[in-house]
């Protein structure tokens, strides 16, 4: 079994959800690789199950996440989707509790307590900051907080104080869990700002799917994340 990777902050992570499939996914998968290695950031891919082997095969600097993940163990269960198959796959992780795919606390808990099995990443999202307080209790790796009301929207989280809170409030229950900011960024200078606020990490979906030019932002939210890492060094 691999183990599972330790991601280095800031990093920074991109969502196909459904916006894209088949092999416009390897070409994002393998633009967000190139801008991986060329920034030297860790950047997490989370893409549907079906095109997660495609993807790992075909990049090298990716971390893969799956969407979700049933918590069935090999033999019957038709339809749902197995988290070994998922590893076998060569995904490092799962999301859970995304807003398009809540989750309640104790399938949560079940969820991270199969994916401990398979030493998988576990990204959590949570909608407000109770939630993110109930949520942080089970020990995820990463808890995204963003307001469902503004993702997919490009509105970004505002203000800045809703992205320090978030972060106080988890760190206090245990300070090893990585936060991230990722509802609405739909340019460079946001996820710089975001970073440079305090977040951990920064991440986009519809920023990038929806953008002029995918590819183009890809590179320039990648180039963003190491311009924060950089200048937050000099602050040292």
């Amino acid at each position: 079994m691999v183990m599972k990777p330790k991601i280095r902050t800031p990093y920074f992570e991109i969502g196909t959800k459904n916006y894209i499939y088949g092999d416009k996914v390897l070409e994002y998968a393998k633009a967000a690789d190139k801008a991986a290695e060329k920034y030297d950031i860790d950047v997490l891919f989370i893409t549907p199950a079906v095109e997660i082997r495609r993807v790992v095969e075909n990049t090298k600097h990716l971390i893969v996440l799956a969407p979700y993940m049933d918590t069935l163990r090999p033999g019957r269960g038709m339809a749902d989707i197995l988290p070994e198959a998922l590893a076998a796959a060569g995904a490092k992780g799962v999301v859970i509790n995304h807003c398009e795919k809540p989750m309640s606390l104790p399938q949560m808990k079940k969820t991270i307590d199969r994916a401990r099995e398979l030493d998988f990443l576990v990204f959590a999202c949570a909608d407000t900051l109770e939630e993110a307080k109930a949520i942080a209790q089970l020990h995820p790796d990463i808890i995204n907080p963003e307001p469902s009301a503004i993702i997919g929207g490009g509105n970004g989280v505002s203000p800045m104080d809703y992205v320090k809170d978030s972060i106080r409030v988890i760190k206090e229950i245990y300070p090893d869990i990585l936060v991230e900011q990722a509802a609405g960024i739909t340019n460079g200078q946001q996820v710089y700002d975001f970073i440079m606020a305090g977040s951990e990490a920064a991440g986009a979906a519809s920023g990038i799917m929806n953008a002029a030019d995918p590819i183009a932002m890809i590179d320039e939210m990648i180039a963003a994340t190491r311009r924060a890492a950089n200048d937050l060094k000099k602050e040292q």
